[in-house]
């Protein structure tokens, strides 16, 4: 674990050796994962269920592949009641929150009186993948489905690995909340080949959305231009900023939620108090110890976590802007105050009484986030994301003569006759 000090003569090559530590996962797998979408393109079904089987761990027929509305009855039934009100108040709070996001229609006109503007449509069909197999993550459903399903996307798909056949009971009540049209029993780079361009079984969708592993990453980056893709993700992350008097319990508690989801996740606390920065660091330690996931959580804390030293919360967060985390916590006092100076995070979480993991589940935005400093340049999943803007523009005849000319001026230099025709023939002469 990494301890750096503003102060010290190297802190800048310190930091910008932070910023640019590498966390992911080194491995060869761009022939793999080519080969994999090259046989689901070539061979369609009988590629998609040998590649499902064999890595899945399933005997399934292309009969069973999908979903059917009985095994949804059946997990449905197997769910206690209080998991289904935490699911239902997960949906209702996504999508109150997404639903303020929806943009309006304009068409204006000009000072010359031309009739611009931009109408949005929603993308026709998206492809959801959900991580699966022994692991249940059925708030990837919820923020993956329901910002398309706000944004009035009409055929949403969702592809998950299952394990002797079966998917985790409440990935599947998530997606009937959510409104998944249908759900295949497809993991990996196959799923998303099938995603891309189907097989007889599967239809291809405009859009592929969800995180996955290094394969599915990687099958995204290839498919991506045939398909649009939402992000390619990275190992997640959490900065947490806190000034003198914080309680470390909580804030070590809030590093480690992070640090538990991969050895490559990646943990920073900064403060401009050293003896809270000592009781973090012990803080942390004592609390790994009786951690169920305490080797992944201890591996990412030890090989990527830091704490950071600094003169003042303004320094803090002048830092954070570099690194551009994925999840920011503010847990300083008047945090409010120092919001306007954030430029790159994902997502900030206020105060105390805001841990990231709220945002993770119920809080209301959508938990897919841009990692590994993308949030210098990106944003976090939303209803835009499923949606495309049209241009609007019409002239009239007297329009066309009063800016005509320069179009046609700026075409003829530009060495472009034919535009500069289609416009010339339409203008009076002079």
């Amino acid at each position: 674990m990494k301890r750096l000090v503003s102060t010290d003569l190297d802190f800048d090559a310190q930091l910008d050796e932070l910023v640019s530590h590498s966390r992911e996962v080194s491995s060869d797998i761009g022939d793999t994962v080519a080969e994999i979408i090259s046989d689901i393109k070539s061979n369609g079904n009988k590629s998609l269920l040998e590649l499902t089987n064999k890595f899945d761990n399933n005997q399934l027929t292309i009969n069973n592949l999908l979903v059917s509305d009985a095994e949804i009855e059946i997990a449905e039934k197997s769910i206690s009641v209080d998991l289904k009100e935490a699911i239902q108040l997960s949906y209702d709070r996504v999508t109150a929150y997404h639903l303020k996001q929806i943009p309006e229609d304009l068409i204006y006109k000009d000072q010359l009186g031309i009739e611009l503007g931009f109408i949005w449509n929603p993308i026709e069909s998206v492809g959801i993948y959900v991580p699966g197999g022994t692991a249940s993550y059925p708030s990837s459903v919820i923020m993956n489905a329901v910002p398309a399903k706000v944004a009035g996307v009409e055929n949403i798909v969702m592809t998950t690995p299952a394990n002797n056949g079966k998917i985790n009971p409440l990935v599947l009540y998530a997606a009937k909340i959510a409104g998944v049209d249908k759900i295949y029993k497809v993991g990996g780079a196959q799923a998303i080949a099938a995603l891309a361009y189907g097989t007889a079984t599967i239809n291809s969708v405009d859009k592929i959305v969800g995180p996955g592993n290094a394969y599915v990453a990687e099958a995204k980056k290839i498919v991506f231009g045939d398909v649009g893709i939402d992000m390619v993700a990275g190992p997640s992350e959490i900065l947490v900023i806190a000034d003198a008097g914080k309680d470390p319990k909580i804030i070590a508690a809030d590093l480690i939620s992070q640090a538990e989801h991969d050895i490559s996740a990646q943990s920073i606390f900064i403060t401009n108090d050293i003896s809270l920065s000592q009781s973090v660091e012990n803080e942390v330690a004592e609390q790994l110890v009786s951690l169920p996931r305490t080797e992944i959580a201890t591996q990412s804390w030890t090989d990527n976590g830091a704490i950071i030293l600094v003169e003042n919360i303004d320094e803090a967060i002048r830092i954070s802007n570099k690194l551009a985390p994925e999840h920011l916590e503010l847990m300083v006092d008047n945090a409010k105050t120092h919001l306007k100076n954030v430029k790159n995070a994902g997502a900030v979480f206020l105060g105390v009484n805001t841990p990231e993991a709220i945002g993770d589940y119920i809080a209301g935005p959508s938990h897919v986030l841009p990692t590994s400093k993308s949030a210098r340049y990106s944003s976090g999943l939303s209803v835009f994301d499923f949606l495309k803007r049209t241009s609007i523009v019409e002239c009239s005849f007297d329009n066309l003569n009063k800016i005509g000319f320069a179009a046609k001026d700026i075409a003829v230099n530009e060495g472009l006759d034919g535009h500069a025709r289609s416009i010339d023939y339409r203008l009076t002469k002079k």
